[in-house]
């Protein structure tokens, strides 16, 4: 019975495991094409035109990681720890606090997207406003550029 109990707890941190992992994954997330200052409402419907008054670098503030590698290493070694007898459980509590600080860390260094930064692109519109749009990927404009704002989307 104590087997079977021992069993089903490793069964569901490995899963847990599992999901915590799935979050993890590399390359779900996509910095905004465009983003509305403050204030501004989104413009559907009709564009708007305007100059490219700025493209800068801006470093994201991401976040280190230990508070997930805490929490990640506490959840793995309690998991771990129900698995095993003796010298086994010992080596089972190292090896899941090892894997859920590994598995915690990354979680939330994608959460907080690991202090990936965006490129900036500041435009100067026609009638009197400004706008900003963020890309992941340096911008196929430059600063004097006459552009064209469709919704969130900037063209040339």
């Amino acid at each position: 019975m104590i087997f079977r109990q021992r069993w089903v707890s490793f069964a569901g941190a490995a899963v847990a495991a599992v999901a915590l992992a799935g979050c993890a994954a590399p390359g779900y997330y996509q910095p905004g094409q465009g983003a509305y200052p403050a204030g501004q409402p989104a413009s559907a419907g009709y564009s708007q035109f305007g100059r490219v008054a700025d493209v800068r670098y801006v470093q994201g503030s991401g976040s280190s990681g230990v508070a997930g590698t805490v929490i990640g290493g506490a959840v793995g070694g309690l998991a771990g720890h129900q698995v095993g007898g003796g010298s086994g459980k010992t080596a089972a509590t190292i090896i899941g606090a090892v894997g859920g600080a590994l598995v915690g860390r990354a979680v939330e260094q994608n959460t907080s997207r690991g202090g990936q930064g965006v490129y900036r692109v500041t435009v100067q519109m026609d009638n009197g406003g400004t706008r900003t749009f963020d890309y992941a990927d340096a911008p196929s404009v430059q600063v004097g550029d006459r552009v064209r704002a469709d919704g969130n989307q900037l063209y040339r």
